[in-house]
């Protein structure tokens, strides 16, 4: 089975306004939302067949109005991947796509603390535009019947006091992921009607 994914965000999507021709972060994440899928397809039922997976993305968590650092897009970039894959494969089981499970994308950061002592926690889900400093962050697309990852993006390193945090921050993209499979699986399993 051929199996290609593109990502694209609309032109109004972000801050500055995107191009018509993807760029260089967009093709990374249909990189990455390939792999995702690709771990969790049946690709032997349907060997001469294809798939095309189009994710439009129109609208970014990062405020309009504020100047941001560049940075931030790049973090950006794994919560977004997060909802790509979410997405994308809610799509390709409700096409009744053969799949070894439903994989979801879940994504945790590890950020500054408040205290003086500098500390750092994990953030389930974040919402990167709050958050002053970001050590590291992990996407994930989960398996959760096998318990297996098809994809891990990991960016950033902990800070010297926290170097085992490592494992909590992919536990933490873990548990983003089983909390999203779970409305995944609801709404794919409500009637739907024909209005």
């Amino acid at each position: 089975m051929v199996l290609s994914t593109h990502v694209k965000y609309a032109p109004f999507a972000t801050r500055k306004r995107k191009g018509y021709m993807r760029d260089a972060s967009e093709r990374d994440l249909s990189v990455h939302l390939e792999t995702a899928l690709r771990g969790a397809i049946i690709t032997d039922k349907w060997p001469k067949s294809g798939v095309d997976v189009v994710v439009t993305i129109i609208e970014d968590d990062l405020p309009q109005q504020e100047t941001l650092e560049d940075d931030v897009e790049v973090w950006e970039m794994m919560t977004v991947l997060s909802g790509c894959i979410t997405v994308a494969s809610a799509a390709i089981v409700d096409a009744g796509i053969d799949c070894v499970d439903t994989v979801t994308g879940g994504v945790a950061a590890l950020v500054a603390s408040d205290s003086p002592d500098g500390g750092a926690f994990v953030v389930v889900d974040p919402v990167i535009a709050e958050h002053q400093v970001i050590y590291a962050a992990c996407c994930v697309a989960y398996l959760p019947k096998r318990d297996e990852i098809t994809n891990l993006w990991y960016r950033g390193s902990p800070p010297p006091v926290h170097p085992t945090r490592r494992h909590s921050l992919i536990a933490g993209a873990i548990f983003a992921s089983k909390c999203a499979v779970k409305a995944v699986i609801a709404s794919l399993s409500e009637p739907q009607s024909l209005v």
